[in-house]
């Protein structure tokens, strides 16, 4: 895997060069195997923590991954075009705006002992610039190419802190146009629901039950590009024990293989509506 900065990036993706790269700061990842319609991303699976802060956090490593989405790149890592956080949200949440990125309290406490100096906040909001613009150039690349961008926002969420059922899936969608990408949001919610996991595990799929795709990365790909869909699916940590952070390989696994069959379908049906 070759090391390049963000700039270095986006050239490729302007002549359209298919490679695999670690951002020059270990930020985030991409690999662009071939100029597809369509990307995945994982935003938020990245849990390095850099250690200029290790001293000021008052959240624990496993708090922390608590709160992360471990193996979502790993379940979208088969398709053409994935880019994926490095980092932990606890260092800058990339599912947030510039202004609202860095916590302060983060799931009841204040994350830092002492306020944060300005450099490590300057630090911080350079590395979210900088996955923003890769991500832009991606996308502006594939609709530019194909006239559209079907993109699928891959998170987890923990399914034991509520005190009812929850869905394995959950798709959010209360940011995207209902009018014209209301059937495809349903299309996609009943092929997650088809979805044979191991171990017993029952796969159900509902939209906006648990969250409402309102996150930074959904909102920042839908009002920047006019013909991108964008589709916050979350699994439940069912492929994980939240409480002792052991993860399920075969459950990952199967989630990641049948992910693999549909995401291509959802695209054929998108590009069929367009």
């Amino acid at each position: 895997m070759r090391r390049l900065s963000p700039e270095e990036m986006i050239g490729l993706i302007r002549s359209e060069t298919p490679f695999e790269a670690v951002a020059s700061d270990y930020s985030f990842r991409v690999k662009v195997a071939s100029y597809a319609p369509y990307m995945c991303a994982a935003v938020h699976d990245g849990n390095q923590f850099r250690k200029s802060l290790w001293e000021n956090c008052t959240h624990s490593a496993y708090e922390r991954w608590y709160e992360e989405d471990p193996c979502t790149r790993e379940m979208i890592a088969s398709h053409p075009i994935v880019i994926s956080g490095s980092d932990s949200r606890f260092e800058y949440d990339l599912n947030r705006p510039p202004e609202d990125c860095i916590f302060e309290d983060a799931w009841g406490k204040p994350l830092w002992k002492s306020k944060l100096p300005e450099e490590e906040r300057a630090l911080s909001l350079a590395k979210h610039k900088a996955f923003y613009s890769v991500a832009h150039a991606l996308t502006d690349q594939i609709e530019s190419k194909f006239g559209a961008a079907l993109v699928f926002d891959m998170h987890s969420y923990n399914w034991k802190r509520w005190d009812r059922p929850v869905p394995t899936w959950n798709l959010g969608t209360s940011n995207i146009d209902a009018s014209r990408f209301g059937v495809l949001a349903e299309s996609w919610r009943s092929r997650l629901a088809d979805i044979q996991l191991p171990n017993g595990i029952p796969s159900t799929a509902r939209i906006n039950d648990v969250f409402f795709g309102k996150g930074y990365f959904l909102k920042y790909l839908t009002e920047n590009f006019k013909n991108t869909l964008v589709l916050a699916t979350e699994i439940s940590k069912i492929y994980c024990d939240e409480t002792t952070g052991v993860i399920f390989p075969e459950v990952v696994d199967s989630a990641g293989r049948q992910l693999k069959e549909l995401i291509p379908l959802q695209l054929t049906e998108f590009q069929e509506c367009l």
